[in-house]
């Protein structure tokens, strides 16, 4: 038997490899990743170390390791180091981008044809932005993993709290199998690049479906989110593999906050506060 040449046929049929529940888990686990965090908290972007997924799992360690090494040889996950001081750089993994789009296919299909047949039970016929735009209403919560609160029902107020908002869009994108990415301008619109449509062939047969329910879930889920109105478009396709999804939030931000008032009264140059 040929060793390297069987290694090389898994590589490009990964999933032969997540027939495996171990692997199927791992990779459920760094896909869930959030993609907008804290400083320090595990991210898409940063990922986990063998020792976090087997905490999590509640698995050895060793085993995470075995499985890990399966799902980086067939290109499903990425490994990088990271420093932080001296001593040993800590090792950690990450959903390898682009190569989960036939593996999330399924669960893509078994979403949207959720979304059609939720519209369809209500027998008002909606077109297809509404019937994601209600769908996401319904759903977000359960999506994204947290419940509403009294701040999550109001439009962002600052930046940071418009991206969480926008983080948690793409964390519903994940979960319909896209592979978003994100970036932002001075006025506070955000696009999103969505890479790798796992719905591709129903999209090129019936755009106005497809695309039309994704962009009424980013709708809802802004809506679910306090930002009923806020500006959504879709563009499909605008190279080969990438769809753009402009989000502008419902009002303008400050350029800068006001700087905090630390005295009653101001400091002359020869002055200094009392201690």
């Amino acid at each position: 038997m040929n060793l390297g040449a069987t290694m090389a046929e898994e590589q490009v049929q990964p999933l032969d490899v997540l027939s495996s529940p171990v692997r199927r888990s791992i990779m459920d686990a760094l896909a869930r990743l959030p993609h907008l965090v804290r400083p320090g908290e595990p991210s898409r972007v940063t990922g986990l170390t063998a020792a976090d997924l087997a905490e999590t799992l509640h698995l050895h360690v060793t085993t995470v390791r075995f499985h890990l090494e399966r799902l980086e040889q067939a290109g499903l996950v990425t490994a990088h180091d990271e420093r932080n001081g001296v001593g040993r750089p800590r090792r950690r993994f990450t959903v390898h981008p682009g190569q989960l789009a036939e593996a999330s296919a399924p669960e893509a299909y078994r979403l949207l044809a959720e979304v059609l047949a939720d519209a369809m039970a209500r027998g008002d016929a909606p077109g297809a932005v509404e019937a994601g735009r209600r769908w996401a209403i319904e759903n977000a919560f359960q999506l994204i993993g947290y419940e509403a609160t009294p701040e999550t029902s109001l439009p962002a107020r600052t930046p940071g709290a418009w991206l969480g908002k926008v983080g948690a869009v793409l964390d519903v994108l994940d979960r319909w199998g896209y592979e978003p990415s994100i970036s932002t301008t001075q006025t506070g619109t955000t696009q999103l690049d969505i890479h790798h449509c796992p719905v591709v062939q129903l999209v090129l047969d019936n755009p106005a479906v497809a695309c039309g329910v994704h962009q009424g879930v980013i709708e809802g889920t802004l809506e679910a989110l306090g930002e009923p109105d806020a500006g959504v478009s879709l563009t499909p396709f605008v190279d080969e593999r990438r769809c753009v999804a402009e989000l502008c939030p419902s009002r303008s931000f400050p350029e800068r906050l006001p700087a905090p008032r630390l005295l009653d009264h101001p400091v002359r140059p020869t002055e200094r506060p009392a201690r």
